[in-house]
C-alpha cells in the first residue's frame, strides 16, 4: 500500500494537478522500476478486448508482455477496474480483462465516464497515453494509430464529409509521451492523417525507411517527415524532444517485419471492396473500422491478421529497445 501511495504521489507532477493520480493506481513493480530510472513501456488494452477474441487475445497480450522483457524494460498493460485506472496488470487480472464480455472502450472523452460506471474498461491511445503520462512513463507500444478517415472532410459525392478524426491525434498534441506502431492504417486518409500530426507539432518519424508505413504494409506512399537510419537515433529524437518540453507527443513508426508485410497494393485493393460493400450496406460511424478489418482479413486470406499479429511483437520490442536507450 505504501509503495502505491508514493507512485501516485510521484505521479501527481507530471499531470499538473492531482486529478488523474487521485483515481491512478500502479503496479508495484511498474512502480519500482520507475522510481528507480527503468525502462517501462505502456500498452494499451483495447486490443485486448476488441482486436481479438479469446483465448487468442489472451496470448497476444501475454506475448506483448513477454517482447518488452525480453528486452529489459517491464510493461506496463493499462485498464480501468472498479473506479481505477490501472497502469500495470496482475496475470490473472490480464486474463480476467481478455475474457471479459461487455468491457468499455475507453478514451478521453469517455474515461470519466467508465471510472464511475465501474467493471472493466480497456483503453484507447489516448487513455492510455493520459495514463502513462501520469506514471512517468515515456513510451508507448501499440499496433497502429488512428487518424483521419477517409472522406472526413469531403464524402465521394462531393458533399460534407463524416468529419470523422480520431481524439488520438490531438492527444498525441497535448499528452509527451512516445508512441511507437506500425503506422495509420490504410482505411484512413494516410496523407491527411500525417499532415493533421504536422499542425498539431507531433513529429512523425519512421525507422529505417523513407515512407510511413502503412499498418500491413511497410510503405504507404506517403513520405516520412523524419526519418530515422535505426532505433539509436529514434530513442536520440525521441529524448531530445522530450527534454525541450514542447508538450506534444511523438509518432515513432515501425514497419511491419518484411517476412510478414503484405503488399500494399493488395492491402489497397481489399481496402476499396471492403470500403465498397460497408457503403451498400450503410455500415457507419463506430461500427465501420472492425467490419472494414474483418472483411480485409477474409479478402487477403487472412494474410492482414498475420501481418497485425507480427507488427504487435515488432512494436513492443521496439518500444522496449527506445524506452532502454532513454536517460534516467
Amino acid at each position: 500500500m505504501n509503495e502505491l501511495a508514493a507512485s501516485e504521489r510521484r505521479a501527481t507532477p507530471a499531470t499538473g494537478s492531482a486529478g488523474v493520480a487521485g483515481v491512478l493506481r500502479v503496479a508495484p513493480e511498474v512502480a519500482a522500476a520507475a522510481a528507480e530510472g527503468r525502462p517501462v513501456v505502456a500498452l494499451e488494452s483495447t486490443l485486448i478486448t476488441h482486436g481479438f477474441a479469446y483465448p487468442e487475445n489472451l496470448q497476444i497480450a501475454r506475448d506483448s508482455e513477454a517482447a518488452i522483457r525480453a528486452h529489459g524494460a517491464v510493461p506496463a498493460t493499462v485498464a480501468v477496474h472498479d473506479g481505477r485506472l490501472l497502469v500495470g496488470l496482475a496475470a490473472d487480472d490480464l486474463e480476467t480483462l481478455a475474457m471479459s464480455r461487455g468491457a468499455a472502450k475507453v478514451s478521453r472523452p469517455t474515461l470519466a465516464a467508465a471510472l464511475r460506471h465501474g467493471g472493466w474498461g480497456a483503453t484507447t491511445v489516448s487513455a492510455t497515453m493520459i495514463a502513462a503520462r501520469a506514471a512517468g512513463i515515456r513510451v508507448f507500444a501499440t499496433g497502429g494509430i488512428g487518424g483521419v478517415h477517409r472522406g472526413a472532410l469531403v464524402s465521394t459525392g462531393g458533399t460534407r464529409g463524416s468529419f470523422d478524426i480520431s481524439a488520438d491525434l490531438d492527444e498525441l498534441a497535448r499528452t509527451p509521451v512516445a508512441v511507437v506502431c506500425a503506422g495509420p492504417k490504410l482505411i484512413l486518409d494516410v496523407p491527411l492523417t500525417v499532415e493533421a500530426l504536422e499542425t498539431r507539432g507531433v513529429p512523425v518519424l519512421t525507422i529505417g525507411g523513407d515512407e510511413v508505413p502503412g499498418f500491413w504494409s511497410r510503405t504507404s506512399g506517403v513520405r516520412s517527415p523524419i526519418v530515422a537510419a535505426g532505433v539509436a537515433e529514434a530513442a536520440g529524437i525521441v529524448s531530445t524532444h522530450l527534454a525541450l518540453g514542447l508538450g506534444s507527443g511523438l509518432l515513432v513508426c515501425a514497419p511491419v517485419p518484411i517476412a510478414d508485410a503484405v503488399a500494399r497494393e493488395v492491402v489497397e485493393s481489399a481496402i476499396e471492396r471492403a470500403t465498397a460493400e460497408a457503403d451498400e450496406r450503410g455500415v457507419r460511424g463506430g461500427e465501420l473500422t472492425p467490419w472494414l478489418l474483418a472483411r480485409i482479413a477474409q479478402l487477403t486470406d487472412g494474410a492482414s491478421v498475420r501481418a497485425n499479429l507480427a507488427l504487435i511483437r515488432n512494436n513492443a520490442e521496439t518500444a522496449a529497445l527506445i524506452a532502454g536507450m532513454l536517460p534516467a
